[in-house]
């Protein structure tokens, strides 16, 4: 059965929910949350301290104010408590690099009719932070994406035994961190760039896993992966690239496996209509928006690939409506 066809109001509705977007966009690339962070102030105060127009500034307060994102008492601002750890830069959960990212890709997007005409990505201007602090943002967000369900995808794949993993463009290391807790006494290698393996350094080293993992700069573009693994994480990098590059990658990735290996990519699995799941079909105007040739692919497509670089055996092991559908395949 087909979806109801949204009516006029829920149209003008979803068109202006840019507005919300973009003032948390802004306050998390200004760091509002965690300026005011046990220092309510006034709008004049905030200004002055991060070197802002005062009139902008106020506007922007109020307006996380009526979102319900500050609070405002007598005239200061402070982040209501009970958000501090979604909201403050050293909060548990922390989601500011996924709100900064998202903030920076929207550039992108709000050029799309631009991006369908022409059929490449629009130029556009960094954040606020620099073009290395976006960077950063990008890696740290997939560990705030990523962290709360990675465990639970794991624990759908079902008993995994394996001796030695590789992670390829393991960013931050949350993959490896929840194989490494389903595979008892398995190592790993995190095989990414130099500044995403800088990160994942860091992260790695205050868990209890750290004597387990290894570390590989490189690109796989370019560079060969660590061999004499026997079980292969593929994770959020397909959407990226061409299916040509992906089969490149696969390729790369059978030579590093031994024998009996297993390959599992992560990432959307479209239905053949290419409209479900919607995530996925909004998803591919992300990539559509963010680069030259990425996009997301159908159980088929990545099937095919896969057995074009020498697998065997590709089912869909993980069906998700989002970024967490995982597909498995071997070695032979």
């Amino acid at each position: 059965m087909s979806e109801p066809h949204p009516n006029r109001q829920r149209i003008l509705n979803t068109m202006n929910g840019f507005r919300a977007a973009c003032v948390i966009g802004a306050a998390a690339e200004l760091d509002v949350w965690t300026a005011l962070d046990g220092n309510p102030l006034s709008a004049d105060e905030f200004a002055e301290r991060l070197d802002c127009d005062l009139r902008a500034t106020a506007m922007l307060l109020d307006a996380l104010v009526a979102l319900g994102l500050l609070e405002k008492r007598e005239g200061r601002y402070a982040p209501p408590p009970e958000l501090r750890d979604w909201l403050v830069e050293d909060g548990a959960d922390t989601v500011l690099p996924m709100l900064r990212h998202a903030a920076n890709i929207m550039r992108g997007w709000s050029q799309l009719a631009w991006t369908v005409k022409g059929g490449i990505p629009v130029p556009r201007p960094s954040s606020i932070r620099g073009p290395r602090a976006d960077i950063d943002s990008f890696i740290a967000a997939m560990h705030t994406v990523s962290g709360p369900v990675a465990d639970e995808v794991v624990r759908q794949l079902g008993p995994l035994k394996f001796n030695r993993l590789l992670d390829v463009g393991g960013a931050s290391g949350t993959w490896t961190l929840a194989l490494l807790r389903a595979a008892p006494g398995a190592t790993a290698a995190i095989f990414d760039l130099p500044e995403a393996v800088a990160l994942a350094k860091l992260r790695l080293a205050r868990s209890e896993f750290a004597d387990r993992v290894s570390f590989v700069a490189g690109d796989f573009h370019r560079d060969e992966l660590p061999g004499g693994c026997d079980f292969a994480w593929v994770s959020a990098i397909c959407h990226q690239h061409s299916r040509r590059l992906n089969r490149e990658l696969f390729a790369k990735v059978f030579r590093a496996l031994v024998s009996g290996g297993r390959i599992a990519v992560r990432d959307v699995v479209m239905e053949p209509c290419r409209t479900r799941p919607v995530e996925g079909a909004l998803f591919a105007i992300n990539m559509l928006v963010n680069t030259s040739h990425g996009g997301t692919f159908t159980f088929d497509e990545y099937a095919e690939d896969l057995r074009a670089a020498g697998f065997e055996g590709p089912r869909l092991a993980v069906r998700h409506e989002a970024m967490s559908s995982v597909i498995l395949a071997e070695r032979p």
